[in-house]
């Protein structure tokens, strides 16, 4: 489905230094505690979750991070900006261990941020993103999972995206009683190194409901999406294929068939009991 790469290929269109961060959602499964402060603002033990992100895409060479947030985030920009009251503080107390871990989120990459002006889903969220990241293969890479940084499983998609071109989406099994909180996919093997074929694609399967791929299986889809520069509108030519009014990114991730299988730890932060497993 995903022809090889053309060797005449620039070698600037192949390498991802661009990711997108969709952090607009208004957190509502963790609400009374998301009222006042973003969910991507929770702390997982001494950081707040998006700073995993980040920090994971910085690992990986990704120096540009565009953050599409919403009204009431603006703790995200200011946590990724420097406190100056803050850090003469604690320069005049001496305090470099605190100092350097004030100073370190702003020095991760070079990070902007946009609105999300109506919060209409992922797609839309994507396509927000769409002048930023002109025609340049970009990552997205959503909160709600957090990854072992262990595992270093952004470079390792990237190292797939290299050899195979195409999209790719990190995928891990999860039990069945489960498929219906996920975005799920039917595979087939497709290459060494855990790398496989997707077959179907559906976001979230309504339980009882006759899935519109056949057999999704028990796979479901973390939030690590190094793309090519054709998803840079995952609306387009799908405008009609909002859920409740959101629009899923979903039609542009079928056409694109390369997957990476993750093998390895992944704390999931989709809701105040997998936050309890991350931390």
């Amino acid at each position: 489905m995903i022809a090889p790469r053309s060797p005449a290929t620039p070698a600037s269109s192949r390498t991802v230094r661009k990711a997108v961060v969709p952090a607009a959602g208004l957190g509502t499964r963790f609400l009374p505690a998301t009222k006042a402060t973003p969910k991507e603002m929770l702390p997982v033990v001494d950081k707040p979750a998006i700073q995993y992100v980040v920090e994971e895409a910085a690992e990986a060479g990704l120096d540009d991070i565009l953050m599409v947030t919403g009204r009431h985030k603006r703790a995200i920009e200011d946590h990724f900006d420097h406190a100056f009251e803050l850090e003469q503080a604690l320069a005049a107390k001496g305090d470099t261990v605190r100092l350097d871990a004030v100073r370190g989120p702003a020095r991760l990459a070079d990070i902007h941020h946009i609105r999300q002006g109506d919060p209409l889903g992922l797609g839309h969220a994507v396509l927000c993103a769409r002048r930023h990241v002109g025609g340049q293969p970009f990552a997205v890479l959503l909160g709600d999972d957090l990854i072992d940084p262990r595992e270093t499983l952004l470079s390792r998609m990237l190292e797939v995206r290299e050899r195979y071109a195409g999209s790719v989406v990190a995928l891990m099994e999860v039990d069945p009683a489960q498929v219906h909180l996920y975005g799920c996919a039917a595979v087939e093997p497709a290459g060494a190194d855990g790398v496989v074929r997707v077959t179907g694609l559906v976001e979230k399967p309504v339980r009882g409901d006759r899935p519109p791929c056949p057999r999704p299986g028990r796979v479901r889809r973390p939030g690590a999406h190094p793309a090519g520069p054709r998803r840079r509108d995952p609306t387009d030519r799908r405008p009609s294929e909002p859920r409740g009014g959101r629009h899923r990114a979903r039609g542009r991730l079928r056409r694109s068939a390369l997957r990476h299988r993750r093998q390895g730890r992944l704390s999931a932060r989709g809701g105040p009991a997998r936050l309890r497993r991350a931390a």
